[in-house]
């Protein structure tokens, strides 16, 4: 079965959401995250049509998109766990706005997202020199490799960086 045709989604989605929605909430032990995504496995189904074998490809390829969206979802809470644990160490004065703060948040899931497609080795460098400030020598003893390779990863995480700066104001066209 294609999921192109419209009839396939919504037969998928008969047969396997509450299944799906199951698995879910027993691995996030809360139903409406699990209800949540449920949701986004299914528009990721529409979005990427598949042809399947029967009900176990079905069921294998549905599993596979929520472990990767539950993944996803673990990582942002922990991110936005760390953010309000330091903020909530900040005094009152500096608070930012509810605004700001989704903002920020917002900015934190797109930085991290963007550091997980690096290459270990890019990420590590990146993050010793950016959050750490370790200079290019500490670096290269840090991750085992040359200084010039630390120059060589700086340079391939900050054009990373400056792509996502232009997806984040929209002048990226995809």
């Amino acid at each position: 079965m294609t999921v192109a045709d419209s009839s396939c989604v919504q037969n998928l989605y008969a047969s396997h959401h509450h299944w799906l929605h199951e698995l879910l909430r027993r691995r996030l032990n809360n139903a409406f995250d699990a209800a949540d995504l449920a949701h986004d496995t299914f528009i990721r189904v529409l979005k990427r049509p598949q042809v399947f074998d029967g009900e176990t490809h079905e069921r294998s390829y549905l599993a596979t998109i929520a472990r990767g969206l539950c993944i996803d979802h673990w990582r942002r809470r922990q991110l936005e766990q760390a953010w309000l644990e330091t903020l909530a160490a900040q005094p009152q004065a500096v608070q930012p706005s509810p605004e700001q703060r989704a903002i920020i948040v917002e900015t934190l899931y797109e930085v991290d997202a963007m550091l997980q497609r690096l290459p270990e080795r890019v990420r590590d460098a990146f993050i010793l020199a950016q959050v750490h400030g370790l200079p290019y020598r500490a670096i290269a003893e840090e991750i085992g490799v040359s200084e010039r390779m630390v120059k060589k990863y700086l340079a391939q995480a900050l054009m990373h960086c400056a792509m996502l700066e232009a997806e984040l104001d929209g002048l990226l066209i995809q």
